[in-house]
């Protein structure tokens, strides 16, 4: 981790002509269980990871911000004032920090100066592993410390989001933001996105561990169904709602939504809105399993749970599938599902620590066989959320 400071702060002479002066970190997160339960107003069950966000930062005299990233070098030394904050049509990762700016003045914190950042990211782009939340939760970071603003760690996480949804225009939900924020070293979040009552659940996995494995395959949410599959179940719940008094998928059991699904009268509608409650009940009892140990169970959870998004939501797609349904037939594999939106990005498997090598190797044959490229893997440990390290 050194090292990578250490680089940034070299490039950060030599762009800005200064030395900086604190240095960041944020993570990325995976998602143990509870997938598009989010913005349904279900649980579910993230963790931050080691693997994230790396800045150092130095505060302005005037009002210029300027950034640079190592990861995007093309885009070079990315420029504006706090007085003339509008959104880069091409899209750059810039408005990713315009976003979150703007939402905490709107939260009336006063940001007086400009600054300066260069960043670099260990989190492959569009992996799935929340990368625009973890680049969010370290402007975050960045403008509390060099401005020291009075925020509260949920403030910062809502403007997070409030960037993504209001700026960006993708219409996410709050757990990517919350994990990355909340996070703490070796403990996942049972987070309740109705109430945002959240809990710590140390995360004991015996003698296993999370397998992360990224499909290679390029996925922009904006881009992607995820707008979509939102509307869809606000259009079931609405349906739901002409006899149930619910204000979100997330407070139905299966069997009220069994009793009640012809009330949607579409087919699809009712898939959509199945796996969000079904997933959410999954998520409640997969929490309880961990706590118990019982990691049979809850590895059993998860491939549930990537059956659900296979079949009712259909987000998972080719690649994802063959991770994950090749990684359920291995030996040592206890779970396995696709993690964060879908349409690409990355799967997990809980598996035996010894076992880990000959899952890689028979899953990444399957996928170069079937796909025609390589997937990439990569051991998750669970860190801590974001923050200044001085």
């Amino acid at each position: 981790m050194t090292d990578v400071y250490e680089k940034l702060a070299t490039i950060f002479t030599e762009k800005f002509a200064v030395k900086a002066e604190h240095r960041f970190f944020s993570p990325g997160r995976i998602n143990l269980i509870g997938e598009h339960t989010d913005y349904n107003g279900g649980h579910v069950f993230p963790a931050a990871i080691t693997l994230g966000t790396y800045g150092v930062g130095s505060k302005r005299n005037d009002r210029k911000v300027l950034l640079y990233s190592d990861n995007f070098t093309d885009q070079g030394v990315i420029e504006f004032s706090l007085d003339d904050i509008k959104k880069d049509p091409d899209g750059n990762w810039g408005n990713y920090v315009k976003g979150v700016i703007l939402a905490l003045k709107k939260e009336g914190f006063d940001i007086p100066n400009g600054f300066e950042l260069v960043i670099e990211g260990n989190l492959p782009n569009a992996s799935g592993l929340s990368s625009s939340s973890s680049l969010e939760l370290l402007i975050g970071v960045v403008l509390e410390r060099l401005f020291d603003l009075k925020t509260t760690r949920l403030q910062l996480v809502k403007a997070g989001q409030a960037a993504e949804n209001d700026f960006i225009g993708v219409n996410s939900g709050i757990m990517d933001q919350f994990a990355i924020g909340f996070g703490k070293k070796d403990h996942a979040i049972f987070l309740d996105t109705n109430t945002l009552e959240y809990e710590l659940v140390p995360a004991e996995f015996g003698n296993n561990v999370i397998l992360i494995m990224n499909t290679n395959k390029r996925r922009e949410l904006t881009d992607s169904k995820y707008n979509q599959r939102r509307s869809e179940c606000e259009t079931a719940l609405k349906k739901l709602q002409t006899k149930l008094d619910i204000k979100s998928l997330g407070e139905l059991d299966n069997k009220t939504f069994d009793e009640n699904a012809d009330l949607i009268h579409d087919p699809t509608l009712v898939k959509r809105a199945r796996h969000a409650v079904y997933e959410n009940q999954r998520t409640i009892i997969a929490k309880q399993a961990l706590i118990d140990g019982d990691l049979e169970k809850f590895g059993q959870l998860i491939n549930d749970s990537h059956k659900s998004l296979k079949e009712d939501y259909e987000v998972t797609g080719v690649e994802l599938d063959t991770l994950a349904q090749t990684a359920q037939k291995q030996a040592g594999v206890l779970g396995a599902r696709m993690t964060g939106a879908g349409f690409g990005g990355c799967a997990i498997a809980l598996v035996d620590k010894d076992k880990v090598d000959q899952v890689k190797a028979a899953v990444g044959k399957a996928y170069l066989d079937k796909i025609g490229y390589e997937a990439s893997f990569y051991v998750a440990e669970i860190g801590d959320g974001s923050k200044a390290l001085d």
